[in-house]
């Protein structure tokens, strides 16, 4: 049996949270950590009546929340073979984790990429900027890096070893992208698979403004060039 852990950040997600962690299959997880990323809802307390582990991050972003519960984890005296990393919007389904681990597992991979293919997508669960963007993104990676990614999904599956050796530092909008390109620069095995994704509960904090696109888009952009150059 391995030993898997899934970090969640959240901000502001207490009409979705209680469903994130329902459907996450127990059998597969030693421990579920809900990072509260400063949230002014009641986020934190619904997911301590569910009985989950939950971390405060007062830094607002991302990055900050997941390094969160990776400094946690790595202060346990024993460390999991792999970490699940998943959205706190329910616009992922939880119940396919099975599908990340096998391939991380059973196939040998360092890291899997839950893609959000687009005959599996419920309409309007990624904006037309959001579609531009990962497709230009993952295009760039492919040019730069020759990487075979399609998507910079947020449901995505790596182990323990892998994290600890490419070092996560982004604090906000660039750590999937960063993630993905430190796999490639280290050389580790990885892959996809293809899995659901439908409409968020409630309003994107990214997607859902001109602001957040245009940030996440630059500082996504700037990370793929920086690392191009190390």
């Amino acid at each position: 049996m391995h030993l898997v852990k899934v970090i969640i950040p959240a901000f502001n997600e207490q009409d979705s949270i209680k469903n994130v962690l329902r459907d996450i299959p127990a059998h597969l997880v030693e421990e579920i950590i809900v990072v509260n990323n400063n949230s002014s809802d009641l986020t934190g307390k619904i997911a301590e009546q569910a009985g989950v582990t939950v971390l405060c991050e007062k830094r607002r972003g991302y990055g900050f929340a997941c390094l969160k519960g990776l400094d946690y984890i790595s202060k346990q005296s024993h460390r999991p073979d792999a970490v699940v990393f998943l959205d706190a919007d329910y616009s992922d389904y939880p119940d396919e984790m099975p599908k990340l681990l096998s391939a991380l597992f059973e196939e040998g991979h360092d890291l899997v990429i839950g893609a959000r293919v687009k005959k599996w997508r419920e309409p309007g669960s990624m904006t037309p900027p959001q579609v531009f963007g990962n497709w230009l993104a993952t295009f760039l990676m492919r040019l730069i890096y020759g990487a075979r990614f399609t998507d910079l999904g947020p449901f995505r599956a790596i182990r323990y070893t892998a994290l600890e050796q490419i070092g996560m530092e982004d604090q906000t909008f660039g750590w999937t992208v960063e993630m993905q390109i430190k796999v490639l620069k280290h050389k580790m095995k990885y892959t996809e698979v293809p899995v659901h994704y439908r409409n968020r509960i409630g309003v994107s904090k990214i997607s859902g403004t001109v602001k957040g696109t245009i940030l996440a888009g630059y500082k996504i952009l700037w990370l793929i060039f920086k690392y191009s150059f190390n």
